[in-house]
């Protein structure tokens, strides 16, 4: 099979071979997907660079986690009826070397989710880690109907999906944005209030939109670089979810700030979601595709050859949507 890999750490280029691999076979328990798309997110880029140093001790790594294709072939205990059905899958290449970046996947038949006729493999591959993410980082702390979110980041690939998780369950939705496009991609996803974060005072601006009234949570972005605005304009008892804190990936805490407001950190990523959170979140997905009320942002679309252009693209960080490889 044709499959993209990795054996070393380093720049994209350096790196990524594109070539023939072995094709793998469905063992018990798996299904054997021929693959269509695969994203690529920043979480596969910096496992590339080396944000896991063991990842390579037992060989090679093809990359990428997320994806979408058709089950050609089952192991044994997995009904044969899923033959033929389209899917788009998550967390393949977490505790395991092969991922979604190659014309075949075997992979646990839990990670392999029905795709509705009417969704593209494109958008398949959008959905594992930003729209798991988003439905987690909205979620987590219960119902959101009745209460005010700020959502850092809107237009970027989990706070868009962010943004319409949460005005569609109810919530008033408060999401920054630094340019007008941007701004545009918020609204038309469900915001109601657009700050500009590099503009004037924003914990201001944000009193401004609610009222004066404290807000109830924040979906974060860049949990280092916000958090001083984040414990300023929050509640008491209120929650900061955050997904990436990739300015200052070790921010100090306001610590007596936090506790005389009661405030909950909850750290994000989609491969420690407690499993029932995962299945909820791939119901609520499903029901969002059949019904069509998701939109998706797809900044770029390549052919598998290009994947360290790719990963380039997401390490400039000037893209707010998916990146998407294709397999066809």
């Amino acid at each position: 099979m044709r499959a993209a890999w990795f054996e070393s750490f380093g720049a994209a280029t350096d790196v990524l071979q594109v070539g023939e691999l072995e094709t793998p076979v469905a063992e018990p328990g798996e299904v054997l997907v021929r693959m269509h798309t695969s994203g690529v997110n920043p979480s596969d880029v910096k496992k590339r660079a080396g944000s896991f140093p063991k990842l390579l001790d037992e060989g090679l790594v093809i990359p990428n986690s997320d994806g979408a294709g058709i089950i050609e072939a089952v192991g044994d205990g997995v009904d044969k009826s899923r033959i033929g059905e389209r899917v788009w899958l998550y967390q393949a290449q977490f505790a395991r070397r092969f991922g979604t970046a190659a014309e075949y996947l075997a992979i646990d038949a839990s990670r392999a989710v029905n795709l509705p006729e009417t969704t593209s493999f494109e958008v398949g591959a959008c959905l594992g880690i930003p729209a798991m993410t988003a439905h987690r980082a909205v979620f987590a702390d219960g119902d959101v109907a009745g209460r005010t979110i700020l959502i850092t980041g809107g237009a970027g690939r989990v706070g868009y999906y962010a943004v319409q998780w949460a005005s569609q369950a109810g919530a008033t939705v408060i999401a920054t944005a630094s340019n007008a496009a941007d701004k545009a991609a918020c609204e038309d996803a469900g915001a109601e209030h657009v700050i500009n974060h590099r503009d004037g005072d924003v914990v201001a601006a944000i009193m401004a939109a609610t009222g004066g009234e404290p807000i109830d949570r924040v979906v974060d972005v860049e949990f280092g670089a916000n958090l001083p605005v984040s414990v300023e304009v929050l509640k008491v008892g209120g929650v900061i979810a955050t997904y990436s804190s990739t300015q200052d990936p070790e921010p100090k805490l306001p610590f007596l700030q936090m506790m005389y407001k009661d405030l909950t950190i909850r750290t994000i990523i989609v491969y420690a979601m407690p499993e029932p959170a995962k299945q909820q979140a791939i119901a609520d997905i499903d029901k969002a595709l059949v019904a069509d009320t998701l939109r998706h942002r797809i900044a770029e679309t390549m052919p598998l050859a290009e994947i360290a252009k790719a990963n380039e693209v997401i390490e400039q960080g000037s893209i707010r949507g998916a990146v998407v490889l294709t397999l066809d």
